[in-house]
């Protein structure tokens, strides 16, 4: 065999070994950045729809109550416009980070950020919003738990959107 060719194999096999320790994160750290993101996101978007919509709109029935025919679905129905304004906001929130800094609060907590999974690069925001829509369908269909039956740790919504998620390094103070 000529040297160019063993060469050219040993970068090739290099390359899949770099391509296999990239460092994916794992599920208690993605659900640890997730859970952080309610309260951090979350909180002040339902801050900002009861200024908008009023005190009332907080006692109103949530998405969960509509789905499963709630008694207070019925009593205490809630107001279509306030429901997707909130999504909006929550969606255009999270979008406008994860572009900026691959990152929302709970992520940067934990130390992970979001990428395109090809080129480890930025994700574009078309890959984001499907992405966060995602979300909602990891939601209804376990996905979010398809990362710790993958090696790649990727999950319904990653797949989707062909983004990852991996660990990035410590910020020292």
């Amino acid at each position: 065999m000529r040297f160019r060719n063993i060469k050219k194999q040993s970068k090739q096999h290099k390359k899949a070994l770099d391509v296999a320790v990239i460092p994916h994160a794992g599920f208690l750290d993605r659900a640890k950045a997730f859970v952080t993101d309610i309260f951090m996101i979350g909180l002040p978007v339902a801050l900002i729809i009861m200024m908008a919509f009023g005190y009332d709109e907080t006692k109103s029935a949530g998405a969960l109550d509509v789905i499963v025919h709630d008694e207070k679905a019925i009593t205490h129905a809630p107001n279509p416009v306030a429901s997707i304004v909130q999504i909006v906001l929550i969606m255009g929130v999270h979008v406008l980070l994860w572009k900026k800094h691959g990152q929302t609060p709970g992520k940067k907590f934990a130390n992970i950020k979001v990428v395109d999974a090809k080129t480890l690069k930025e994700a574009s925001y078309i890959q984001l919003i499907i992405r966060f829509i995602g979300y909602f369908i990891s939601l209804l269909t376990f996905g979010f738990f398809w990362g710790l039956l993958r090696r790649d740790k990727k999950t319904l919504h990653d797949l989707l959107s062909g983004t990852t998620v991996i660990y990035t390094k410590p910020e020292s103070f």
